[in-house]
């Protein structure tokens, strides 16, 4: 059976199409895709994101474990910022792609994807086994205890000032929440409760997470949206966050990224820090560094009008259609661009930018183009700096 995000009767309230996605009914849409694609997009859209895991890691011995355990290197991190990182297996496939957060000197909050709570934390619990050496931490699964909600677009700053004054009591800290920047991380006080903020952003767009016990959950999120109306803000669902996800060419777990494909092929070597030391899958990482990938991840748009990519479809050579090249990993109709685009892997020798492949979709292998990421590139904002 589904779980509940602690606002499933107000999203019903508020007209939302319920879906099962990751274990947790979430809303689909309220109204249009494409109207809270382009709202947050244009004002800001006010996304539920409680179905998202927390897990916490504290100790003298915490940093040490999760650099073992990912990617990325937490000694970057001071107190006050996250990182994107990603979490291997041994054969360097992704087990989830997920932020942490160094939110005190010696505890840090990773937050992970809905349909990878469970794998991530048997995972991790597999690891504390495999290294007795490593001790001094202490691992925490709290994804039951928090509400957590996704404030995006380029009003987002007016809307949230007016709802979180004063500064922050941890984290990074800062005077009013507007001073946040790109991958920070804070907590403050709202009605007596402790919420935390960062600002990360799955979408392009200037925002921010803000992630609270459930108590708060409904009030913080009435409040938003009565601050955010005249201003343009609407609630919005998964289908508008996968369509504004794909424009910026962000990877979705389950479709660009799999424990079969590492973060090389996926194009995310940019978070491997091959410079500090062991880490789960690195032995694989170096060879693939060494010799190359057979596959890369590609983004495309499609050159003319007509269905969408969808997951699935082959990607073949344009003029030789029956000579598959790779799939599309997502397909979706681009609000922004008024056109197809996708993201797919395909064989390393045909992933120049630029390049022209077919998508075969309902017989027809339609004309597109391999482009660079992102797909849509929304103005600079503030949280990007």
């Amino acid at each position: 059976m589904s779980q509940l995000v602690p606002l499933n009767e107000v999203h019903k309230q508020l007209g939302a199409k319920m879906v099962e996605f990751g274990g947790w009914m979430m809303p689909l849409l309220y109204n249009s895709i494409v109207e809270e694609h382009l709202a947050t997009r244009q004002a800001a859209g006010l996304f539920d994101i409680s179905h998202m895991g927390e897990f916490v890691v504290s100790g003298a011995g915490a940093a040490d474990f999760l650099n073992y355990c990912l990617t990325n290197d937490v000694r970057r991190l001071a107190v006050g910022q996250g990182q994107y990182t990603l979490l291997c297996n041994e054969r360097g496939g992704v087990v989830d792609d997920l932020y942490v957060f160094r939110v005190r000197p010696q505890e840090f909050l990773l937050v992970v994807n809905a349909a990878r709570i469970d794998a991530d934390w048997e995972w991790l619990e597999t690891l504390v086994d495999r290294c007795p050496a490593m001790d001094g931490f202490r691992l925490r699964n709290e994804s039951a205890d928090f509400a957590a909600f996704a404030l995006q677009g380029p009003r987002s700053r007016e809307i949230l000032a007016k709802v979180l004054p004063g500064g922050s009591i941890g984290g990074a800290l800062v005077t009013e929440v507007v001073q946040l920047r790109k991958n920070q991380w804070a907590g403050f006080v709202l009605e007596g409760e402790p919420l935390g903020v960062s600002c990360t952003g799955y979408t392009g767009e200037d925002g921010f997470e803000l992630l609270m016990r459930p108590p708060l959950a409904e009030a913080l999120w009435r409040r938003l949206l009565d601050a955010g109306r005249p201003f343009g803000l609407k609630p919005a669902g998964l289908g508008a966050r996968d369509t504004l996800r794909a424009e910026m060419g962000y990877p979705l777990y389950g479709h660009e990224l799999d424990e079969e494909t590492t973060p090389l092929e996926a194009g995310l070597k940019y978070f491997v820090a091959f410079d500090k030391g062991p880490f789960v899958g690195r032995e694989v990482l170096e060879r693939q560094r060494a010799a190359g990938v057979s596959r890369k991840a590609i983004a495309f748009k499609m050159l003319e009008k007509g269905p969408p990519p969808r997951s699935g479809c082959p990607i073949c050579r344009v003029d030789r259609p029956d000579e598959t090249l790779g799939k599309v990993t997502s397909g979706v109709f681009s609000p922004s661009l008024k056109i197809g685009i996708g993201m797919g892997y395909v064989r390393s020798d045909c992933a120049r930018l630029g390049e022209r492949v077919g998508v075969r979709i309902r017989d027809r292998a339609a004309p597109a183009e391999i482009v660079s990421k992102p797909i849509y590139r929304p103005p600079e904002a503030p949280c990007k700096s």
